[in-house]
């Protein structure tokens, strides 16, 4: 199966993650955030990590890419997505440390602070921590597509980016009417949350 039930242990991985990178890149990295399905309590995913690290602006980017080519990636653009920058671990046990280890497959991301991207990644995870209806029904649409699509990881892939698509631009369309945007996991816990 493609989804399995939401772990606890994703957001302990990430916690470890997120100590590595802000170990090896310091100032250069604003924060560090966990994104995606994996980053959502109560929801269904595949077991692989989204972050994001954040930089202040691309001044910074070149020595981003140095310090992570230390950790074992690779920069390899922006595949056509403006302002976010994607890098490749080169095995499992990227990024490096003493000692060695595996880590969880993850996706490793860069964005400038305040980009479209990572207000779109920050936007709808924020969305879905928030509300169950919504959680439940992207949920469904997800284990929908898995059930067609079988154990083809990119035929579930390819048929999530149509068939998702509206769904998330309707959930990040109502959610910037929202008066407050909450940038962190921390802020969501200060937010009220709209009628249902």
């Amino acid at each position: 199966m493609i989804l399995t039930a939401h772990n606890p242990i994703w957001a302990t991985e990430f916690e470890n993650l997120r100590r590595v990178y802000c170990a090896a890149l310091g100032d250069a990295i604003l924060r560090v955030e966990h994104v995606g399905s994996t980053a959502v309590p109560d929801l269904w995913a595949k077991p692989i990590l989204d972050i994001d690290l954040v930089m202040e602006d691309y001044e910074v980017f070149p020595q981003i890419v140095a310090g992570l080519a230390t950790l074992g990636y690779t920069h390899t653009g922006d595949q056509g997505i403006l302002h976010r920058e994607a890098f490749l671990p080169q095995d499992r046990t990227a990024p490096f440390t003493a000692p060695r280890r595996q880590w969880m497959p993850h996706h490793l991301y860069v964005c400038p602070a305040g980009s479209a991207e990572l207000c779109r990644h920050i936007g709808f995870r924020d969305a879905l921590r928030v509300r169950p209806d919504w959680r439940r029904e992207y949920e469904a649409i997800k284990l929908d597509i898995a059930g067609r699509a079988g154990d083809d990881r990119q035929g579930y892939a390819r048929i999530k980016e149509v068939e998702c698509r509206g769904f998330v631009e309707r959930v990040l369309g109502e959610w910037s009417n929202q008066t407050v945007q909450p940038t962190s996991p921390g802020a969501v816990a200060n937010r009220v949350a709209p009628e249902t």
